[in-house]
């Protein structure tokens, strides 16, 4: 009995959302002492379904920063927009909100509507993984949406797939994924010279060897090499196939949800928020150790 129990505790049940992406992983107290056959078994189910959700937490700021220590050396927080102040927080958290207080807002990204992108592909080393934590959030709407890579390149027409191989993409540094100006860039640059770290179009993911699109943002992006024209055509049909496609998961936050999310091989987006009701969320990000490889 005891042995069966031992077994039991050194495995976790990982229930699948049934799209094509993302899991849900209760039961599991994401504590300091997490063991490492457990985690080695979330690591896993990572890689398998690219998105995992941990409900029913209570994390305080420095479980958050812990647990999300352990997939990596963490990235300090990201350029802040013009005008917000800085957080107050641990350096390694990035609050997301559109909660004002004391005349100004608490965190970034406010109600607007957020395309799909990849967290700051912008750099020339991305983070591996976000991660996400709900503190408050609205009664409706606010749900992220998330986009499998993998599955993007999969559907590609063969033609397109040809198209891309060996290009790589600029991304832009300027702005963030509401648009908003990053402090410190003018608001206009041209391709050749805006600011942004280059990375291929198709990666390949290091752990299942799946190759992928990597998109990073559509505003501004660049295909080196390439006319404006072409760069802007070629972009065009590689958002147009994510957009029309199917690919994704929905979802719909509560609070105490801790959602991580492999960045390489993923999109997100989240639409409107209702200024009138609250959003609060905390955000870790995960340093890769190599740039994205090139399929």
């Amino acid at each position: 009995m005891q042995l069966r129990k031992m077994i039991m505790d050194t495995r976790i049940v990982v229930e699948p959302t049934g799209g094509a992406l993302g899991a849900e992983i209760c039961d599991v107290t994401l504590s300091a002492d997490l063991s490492d056959t457990i985690f080695d078994q979330i690591v896993a189910a990572l890689a398998e379904h690219l998105v995992l959700r941990f409900p029913n937490h209570h994390l305080a700021e420095d479980d958050l920063v812990s647990f999300s220590a352990r997939f990596g050396q963490l990235d300090m927080a990201p350029i802040r927009p013009s005008g917000l102040p800085a957080s107050g927080l641990r350096r390694e958290i990035n609050v997301l909100s559109n909660i004002m207080a004391n005349g100004g807002p608490v965190g970034g990204l406010g109600n607007s509507e957020l395309v799909w992108h990849q967290d700051m592909t912008y750099k020339p080393l991305p983070p591996k993984a976000s991660l996400l934590y709900a503190i408050e959030v609205p009664e409706t709407g606010g749900e992220t949406h998330f986009y499998n890579l993998c599955a993007a390149y999969e559907t590609l027409p063969a033609a397109l797939r040809v198209r891309i191989e060996n290009l790589s993409c600029k991304h832009d540094a300027t702005r963030n994924s509401a648009g908003q100006l990053r402090a410190g860039f003018d608001a206009a640059y041209s391709n050749s010279d805006r600011p942004g770290a280059v990375h291929p179009l198709v990666v390949r993911h290091p752990v299942t060897g799946k190759r992928s699109l990597y998109l990073g943002r559509r505003p501004n992006a660049w295909v080196v090499g390439l006319s404006d024209t072409e760069s802007d055509q070629l972009l065009d049909d590689l958002w147009g196939h994510v957009e029309s496609g199917d690919a994704c998961y929905a979802h719909a936050w509560e609070v105490g949800d801790l959602v991580i999310w492999d960045n390489r091989f993923t999109l997100h987006r989240r639409g409107t928020l209702d200024p009138q009701q609250r959003r609060l969320m905390y955000r870790t990000q995960v340093r890769d150790t190599e740039p994205p490889m090139a399929a």
